[in-house]
């Protein structure tokens, strides 16, 4: 009989009031509809300004195409790891619950002030003039300059937050001790990517259109309105949650455990001082409570047994005479270290193609806006590209979750048809191809530039933007993938007081891929930047720019990285059940 169905509490839950949550009534499928929800809201908000943010910054705060790029990856790369900020909050000090509420109400705020700078002429840089072309369009500075990155980055905050408590939020609703419950907490995070999806084609269609016909200060507007409409939203399923206790910092107990080992290595070895099995250990017995919590038992074979013999150097913090009693771990401790350890090369995989998403918001766009937008009578926003993956996504998201992998269950014989791992690999596949796609492209737009004599030129190239399409669609693809792959990864691995934290590694990946972005774009104009020779990513006209050398280099470095992810990916164990190897 499925735990669902018992009459009784949920043990380490509790309700939104702090009392016990009650089986049958807090958390499923219906508790994490409400996330689902408010997840479209939130990210109409963020992502109706990320994916069109460059041209607001080169156009009306008159920062260069490389400026304006640099800009928006620090923007969204702070937001993605300022995830971690919220997952370790959610873990340590409070709920994933009252994490949302406070980060909503952040994001408002910086929302709020943009929306007012956007609109007050006095508060943005003198609009250029074009009857005087030598005379260079004055930057944002000062004050406006402070204004403008204070309400950038309270939003990066906002989201942050948002993003490092809602996921795990959701999928705690679902009893993980049950087929049926880890059914649908897989669902979940496939929906997570599907609403993710449905928020982004609302932002790049809608809004998109109406910042670039309507004005800024009406998409800034819609964007504070709908992430003030979330937060009832949230609230009202607030009596169907059940919110996982604070188990204290997981940092601590990583941070123990590595300083322990590593004193407890220079101390001599004596029949007195060895590393403990269960009846040494420094872990009590566990009571009925603790035992309930501990993920299908996976964890008590840390604590009824001596460490296990992988990265063994480890082993040294569970000694039983340590070298203080202040950084004596258990076994139990020592494990869930083990764990997070052995998750982080995948984690650091995933970087690359991070790196590559980031160009959707960037150097595609502008690409884009030097093209023919133009579909029938209607002018399409550069930015609204990426309808193209958004739709898509739309319709694999489903097609995935209720064909592909029923299919590949029966096929395989296991509980995920496809492992996490799997899924990943997929993503990391269709990214290279992306980048090629890219770069095959960009030769043609210049093609059609040198053969149309508009090097030089700012006009629009007689060439359809659709071109630009696929390399959205691949990147979306592999967005898809990835991403739900690495949610749920890292959820269902980690040890149970971490695993918001754990869940915010899949937006780190994000913020580190946007951090790389910017690093190999300097890095490229620094090595490239001679006497002879122009920058490859320098300059005001991108018909100028080497960007297809660009896109090269980057094909080149996932290739690798592939190769570097296959390796840590055929060497690790899944530890939660119905998993299997790669």
């Amino acid at each position: 009989m499925e735990v669902e169905n018992q009459i009784g509490t949920w043990d380490g839950y509790v309700d939104y009031r702090n009392r016990p949550a009650l089986k049958g009534f807090h958390g499923g499928m219906l508790a994490a509809s409400f996330v689902l929800v408010v997840e479209v809201l939130e990210n109409l908000a963020y992502l109706a300004n990320a994916s069109n943010l460059v041209l607001y910054l080169s156009e009306y705060m008159h920062l260069s195409p490389s400026e304006s790029a640099n800009s928006v990856t620090n923007f969204m790369g702070t937001a993605f790891l300022l995830a971690l900020l919220g997952g370790f909050l959610s873990d340590a000090f409070f709920t994933t619950y009252y994490i949302y509420l406070i980060s909503a109400v952040t994001e408002f705020l910086g929302l709020l002030i943009l929306t007012v700078q956007a609109h007050s002429e006095s508060l943005k840089p003198p609009k250029c003039i074009p009857t005087t072309p030598n005379i260079p369009c004055q930057k944002i500075h000062g004050a406006k300059a402070t204004m403008l990155f204070l309400s950038l980055y309270l939003v990066a905050l906002g989201v942050g937050g948002i993003k490092g408590a809602l996921p795990a939020h959701g999928a705690e609703q679902f009893d993980e001790n049950t087929p049926r419950g880890r059914k649908q907490r897989s669902t979940f995070f496939n929906y997570f990517v599907f609403c993710l999806s449905c928020g982004a084609l609302i932002a790049v269609t809608l809004v998109v259109w109406i910042e670039d016909n309507k004005g800024w200060e009406w998409g800034f507007g819609i964007s504070t309105f709908t992430i003030l409409l979330s937060i009832p939203i949230f609230l009202s399923g607030s009596r169907f949650y059940r919110n996982k206790k604070p188990q204290g910092s997981p940092l601590t107990t990583i941070f123990k455990v590595l300083i322990s080992a590593l004193l407890n290595a220079f101390m001599p070895r004596s029949s007195s001082n060895v590393v403990v099995s269960m009846a040494t250990s420094p872990s009590p017995i566990p009571d009925s409570k603790e035992v309930a919590a501990m993920e299908n038992g996976r964890v008590l074979r840390a604590i009824f047994e001596a460490p296990s013999e992988s990265l063994k150097f480890l082993n040294r913090a569970v000694l039983d005479k340590p070298i203080s009693e202040t950084l004596k771990c258990s076994v139990q401790q020592v494990e869930e270290v083990k764990v997070v350890i052995k998750i982080l090369p995948i984690f650091a995989c995933t970087i690359m193609l991070n790196c590559c998403l980031a160009q959707l918001s960037t150097f595609s766009v502008q690409q884009a806006a030097t093209m023919n937008t133009k579909l029938g009578s209607l002018n399409i926003p550069p930015a609204s590209l990426p309808v193209f993956p958004v739709i898509f996504i739309m319709i694999l998201a489903p097609v995935y979750n209720h064909i592909i992998i029923p299919f590949t269950r029966r096929v395989t014989k296991t509980e995920t048809g496809i492992t996490h791992l799997q899924r990943i690999g997929v993503g990391l596949v269709l990214s290279i191809l992306a980048m090629a796609i890219a770069a095959l492209v960009e030769i043609k737009r210049k093609k059609v530039a040198t053969e149309s004599k508009l090097l030089d030129s700012t006009k629009p190239l007689p060439i359809t933007f659709f071109y630009i399409a696929f390399q959205y669609l691949f990147l979306g693809s592999a967005d898809l993938f990835t991403l739900a792959g690495l949610l749920e990864f890292f959820f269902t691995e980690a040890p149970f007081n971490m695993r918001s934290l754990a869940t915010s590694l899949s937006w780190a990946s994000l913020a580190m891929g946007y951090y790389l972005s910017t690093a190999i774009v300097s890095l490229v104009n620094s090595l490239t930047d001679d006497s002879k020779h122009k920058p490859w990513l320098s300059g005001a006209n991108l018909n100028q720019y080497h960007l297809e050398r660009f896109y090269w280099l980057l094909c080149a470095l996932s290739g690798l990285n592939f190769m570097h992810y296959l390796f840590w990916a055929r060497i690790y164990e899944y530890r939660s059940k119905g998993r299997g190897n790669v």
